[in-house]
């Protein structure tokens, strides 16, 4: 099992989904700049195997070792590394050939759905309470404000069902993922991230070639950006990812889903100029509400530790 038998939320978890949220959250305008240099499946393959490298080194330097203690769970962590990255990746690709972007953005934000009725029934301490299901309810719709009706709009492709089909397939594997990864013996956390950057490298590297064939080389300011994309929401936010699911749980790790949006709208509007959505108060205020209220026994341990 995992290295704890319940999810122990500090105010260093509290920290680390933030940081998350915000980063992923600026994720999209930083790889909008990368589209410009490179076509999308170099873009994410230029990104994964950035961060492929980097974390694997640092691995290496460290030991190379990845299981602590005398259990081994090889096909597992197989799974955990294939689900992580390269399978979501490779659904995600093929699905925003047919579907719109608001779609996506939605059923990212429905893992956190996904994750709370698999972990009432595999992670201890992680039960499924009225109070918890109305909070991420709440939240989630806040993402259904935020979007708007670009939510329900349809593509007009053919394949837009199966493109649909894919996306919540790719928000299952993040879902499954996460809790196969909190059952997962203790582990070398680095470790883990390497393996799960160096499967997804592995799958989207050569469907990158085969779809674009070789990358022109880009530009110096390309490379920059990409060298960013690679190391700051894959290897370093990938970590943290792993660090929040193995302390915290899948569950608070899902937190992360209804942040994303809002930051990205955030930065979308201040840094590139776009529109900003009319609902974005209230949508901030109804994904803020869902999480306090999901996370209400967190909080109040947090702020008031004597009372608890």
């Amino acid at each position: 099992m995992s290295d704890q038998t319940s999810p122990q939320i500090t105010a260093t978890s509290w920290l680390m989904v933030a940081t998350l949220g915000l980063v992923w959250g600026g994720t999209f305008m930083v790889q909008k700049l990368a589209l410009e240099h490179l076509p999308p499946l170099w873009v994410a393959a230029g990104r994964l195997g950035f961060a492929a490298l980097i974390t694997t080194v640092i691995w290496q330097m460290r030991g190379g070792r990845m299981f602590r203690s005398d259990e081994r769970d090889w096909p597992r962590l197989i799974w955990v590394s294939m689900l992580s990255a390269a399978v979501p990746f490779m659904l995600l690709a093929w699905a925003q050939q047919y579907v719109t972007s608001a779609f996506t953005g939605v059923s990212m934000a429905a893992v956190a759905l996904i994750v709370l009725p698999l972990a009432h029934f595999l992670v201890p301490g992680e039960r499924m309470t009225l109070r918890r299901t109305l909070g991420f309810l709440i939240g989630f719709a806040g993402v259904l404000i935020l979007i708007g009706p670009a939510a329900f709009a349809s593509s007009g492709s053919p394949l837009e069902s199966l493109g649909q089909l894919a996306c919540l397939s790719a928000a299952a594997c993040y879902a499954v993922s996460s809790i196969l990864m909190r059952r997962l013996p203790p582990l070398d956390p680095i470790g883990l991230s390497a393996t799960t950057l160096l499967f997804g490298a592995a799958l989207v590297i050569p469907l990158a070639a085969l779809q674009h064939g070789a990358p022109a080389m880009p530009s110096a300011e390309g490379l920059a950006i990409v060298a960013v994309l690679g190391l700051v929401p894959t290897a370093a936010a990938g970590l943290l990812r792993i660090l929040v699911i193995r302390t915290a749980g899948p569950v608070f790790m899902s937190l992360t889903n209804y942040q994303v949006p809002l930051w990205s709208v955030v930065f979308g509007a201040t840094i590139m100029g776009e529109p900003l959505p009319g609902s974005l108060i209230w949508a901030a205020l109804l994904i803020l509400s869902g999480v306090a209220l999901s996370q209400y026994g967190a909080l109040q341990r947090l702020f008031f530790p004597n009372r608890v």
